[in-house]
């Protein structure tokens, strides 16, 4: 069983002071996608990002620092910062968790691609969804092309709790009956029906990748989530898309932004 989950814009430096455990295995193309971002000036990255001049200026100078050199880099999943990895916790990780989590957990990235989560990274800003000025790089659908989905193994099941803009890298490229993408709903107070909370939602998406990790679940087994308030609910269901409902959310003390 693969897991899937993807990147996101805000980072942390490489001063975690763990170490990573592994190279990304399509580092060339990075290395490729920054020599050539570093030639774009702010003004046109401010365009391309819809970001401000002066944010433009701190991801021009991200570029410049951008390093593959082992004491500029640290593990990818303990690099990114967002709500799915507020759930992930991977902080609190056993040794055997990390060993697991790096067999079968994978984050997609506009940058490098596919990562493993304890892969080396240097901190950037690059979102598959960009529009590049055009040439070779102006659709990074385009130029990542199958090379994403051929990292992963041929047969068996994939977990997809990544975003659609980076899922569009894998899943047009595998068989669709591999691919399992479950559903995380709250139910509305007032209304008393299961709506789709984004906040709660990519918290749940790391909490059932920590999930799948921490207590290596089998792949037949998923339906059994029972974390942070979820029930598997089967009126929702469906086969490719099976549901998690909360009548009260669990992971508010998960995220800066829920308290």
């Amino acid at each position: 069983m693969i897991i899937l989950m993807h990147s996101s814009k805000t980072m942390r430096p490489p001063t975690s002071g763990l170490a990573p455990t592994g190279t990304p295995a399509l580092l060339d193309r990075a290395e490729e996608l920054v020599a050539y971002l570093r030639t774009l000036p702010p003004a046109e990255l401010a365009r391309v990002m819809k970001v401000s001049g002066d944010l433009a200026t701190k991801v021009r100078d991200l570029y410049a620092e951008w390093s593959t050199k082992p004491d500029r880099q640290a593990p990818a999943a303990a690099t990114f910062v967002g709500d799915i990895y507020s759930g992930l916790r991977v902080d609190t990780f056993t040794a055997g968790d990390r060993a697991y989590a790096d067999r079968h957990l994978r984050i997609l990235s506009g940058l490098y691609g596919i990562l493993r989560p304890f892969d080396g990274i240097s901190p950037y800003r690059l979102e598959l969804g960009y529009r590049l000025p055009p040439g070779p790089y102006a659709n990074l659908y385009t130029f990542w092309g199958t090379a994403v989905a051929e990292q992963l193994p041929a047969k068996g099941r994939i977990v997809n709790l990544a975003a659609n803009e980076y899922s569009r890298t894998v899943l047009p490229h595998v068989d669709a009956a591999r691919v399992v993408t479950p559903r995380f709903l709250t139910v509305d107070q007032a209304s008393g029906q299961a709506k789709f909370v984004v906040v709660h939602a990519k918290i749940a998406r790391g909490a059932f990748a920590r999930w799948l990790v921490t207590g290596r679940v089998e792949e037949g087994a998923v339906r059994e989530f029972a974390e942070i308030g979820y029930r598997y609910d089967a009126a929702l269901s469906g086969d490719a898309e099976p549901a998690f409902v909360c009548e009260e959310f669990g992971g508010k003390g998960l995220s800066v932004r829920l308290t």
